[in-house]
């Protein structure tokens, strides 16, 4: 038996013990009334999806000048048929997606050129006024296909609250409008039924800057949402928001992360939310009454969500992608990075090799764990080879049943002493710690602090030579 073997197994045989010495106690914690919020089925598999994808493709795409957003939002293009990718393939998006080791991808169905990638029967400024594909091409349905494909689930994302090529400015019909404000909003509902009622279970449907409920004279969405789409993610209105921003579009959020928030339907506070630099967005409340668990965004290129040429400089180091995975994922939230096909209809070369590093690096880092256990109560303990290295401890609380660690110190037993390596607040889903090497003959985490008896899902330990 090697060195690796012999560690897979003391570490599974620790948790056995572990978990044979107090499930009765965990099971009796897990079947008790517990007043936590928690989370529901779409927005636990949310989480545990850890990074998805959003794929911006428009109209826009295809500008002669450069994509400038306060302009775009009021300049209506002059020519539809503008929109010519040649080689257009979804299936090379989405092994850009796959090989990056996200789970889900989003794409933008629709944007603020009013431009939309489906087959509308309500809406004639869809692929059907186009000459490319001889106007029967649906986008939408290629690409949730590919999602299926590959094992990614699939999400669409809306743009309501601009539209340049109907005069629709922050929710609102304008002078330039053909539509008044009850058919712009008839419109938008028809339109979401046919993207909830066409292409299958979704996986999030993301209304890009929030859409206005009726009770802001904004189309009624969340109804027909709900009508056929009963497991999945609703980002938001004014009504419902089943995820948050996280306050940036740098990919990371502020630390400690909290999955709950103070209110439902938190859109309606977006005064509120803005204060401190959207403050509670970045970091949650600890004390919140609803589940409501937040993404980190940003796109590949630096800044840009849409692609322009030769601008491949623009894309972010493998360095600072770890950067954001460590303070978004390890920090209790979702990472979502923007994927821009180009003017081929195709995801850059530059780009796609960028994906692959980043999910080959998360993998030789995270992918093989020395050893795990997982317990119930106020420590749990990790044995290990007398003298194993390690620099990252990740924890993962059983965020089925609410989040419950409130502070928390992690040790490694050198010697027979026990020395505090991190300390932290918040878990999660998953919390992960980075430090500077040290030979263990055990770890030891201690919560100091909870809302409830602990339920620590995963306590692994990792030498990811970095």
């Amino acid at each position: 038996m090697d060195r690796r073997d012999f560690l897979k197994l003391s570490g599974a045989a620790a948790g056995s013990l572990m978990l044979g010495a107090c499930q009765s106690e965990y099971q009796k914690v897990r079947a008790a009334e517990v007043d936590l919020p928690m989370p529901t089925a779409a927005q636990l598999a949310w989480q545990q999806a850890e990074i998805g994808v959003l794929v911006c493709y428009e109209l826009h795409t295809f500008n002669e000048d450069r994509y400038v957003q306060s302009r775009e939002r009021r300049r209506p293009i002059k020519d539809v048929n503008q929109f010519n990718p040649e080689r257009l393939d979804t299936d090379q998006w989405v092994r850009a997606v796959k090989n990056m080791d996200a789970r889900f991808a989003i794409l933008t169905a629709s944007h603020e050129s009013g431009f939309r990638l489906w087959q509308s029967d309500v809406n004639p400024y869809c692929l059907k006024a186009v000459e490319w594909g001889r106007g029967k091409r649906d986008i939408v349905g290629e690409f949730v296909a590919s999602c299926r494909k590959y094992g990614v689930k699939p999400g669409i994302y809306l743009g309501t609250r601009w539209n340049s090529h109907l005069g629709v400015w922050d929710f609102k019909v304008t002078d330039r409008s053909p539509l008044t404000q009850q058919e712009y909003n008839e419109l938008i509902e028809k339109e979401t039924e046919e993207i909830c009622s066409r292409y299958g279970d979704l996986f999030e449907l993301w209304y890009d800057g929030g859409a206005y409920g009726p009770d802001k004279g904004g189309p009624d969405v969340l109804s027909i949402f709900e009508k056929y789409q009963k497991d999945c993610i609703f980002y938001h209105n004014h009504q419902r928001a089943d995820v948050r921003w996280g306050g940036s579009e740098t990919g990371t959020v502020g630390y400690p992360c909290w999955a709950m928030m103070p209110y439902d339907g938190w859109s309606k506070h977006n005064t509120e939310l803005a204060k401190d630099r959207f403050w509670l967005l970045k970091h949650g409340d600890a004390d919140g009454k609803v589940w409501c668990p937040a993404m980190s965004d940003a796109p590949l290129r630096n800044h840009e969500w849409f692609w322009e040429p030769n601008d491949e400089h623009k894309l972010y180091s493998l360095d600072a992608l770890m950067n954001m995975y460590y303070k978004s994922v390890g920090r209790n939230s979702t990472l979502i990075l923007g994927l821009t096909p180009d003017t081929r209809g195709l995801v850059p070369d530059a780009d796609v090799e960028r994906c692959k590093e980043l999910g080959d690096e998360v993998q030789r880092r995270f992918g093989e764990e020395i050893a795990s256990t997982s317990g119930y109560g106020k420590q749990v303990v990790l044995e290990l080879e007398p003298g194993t290295v390690i620099n990252h401890v990740v924890i993962q609380e059983d965020i089925a049943r609410g989040e419950r660690i409130r502070q928390y110190s992690v040790e490694a037993k050198q010697a027979g002493q026990w020395k505090q390596v991190r300390k932290g607040r918040s878990v999660g889903h998953k919390r992960i710690e980075k430090f500077a090497p040290v030979e263990a003959d055990a770890v030891r985490l201690t919560v100091l602090d909870s809302v409830a008896d602990p339920l620590v899902k995963r306590l692994a330990v990792y030498n990811c030579g970095t």
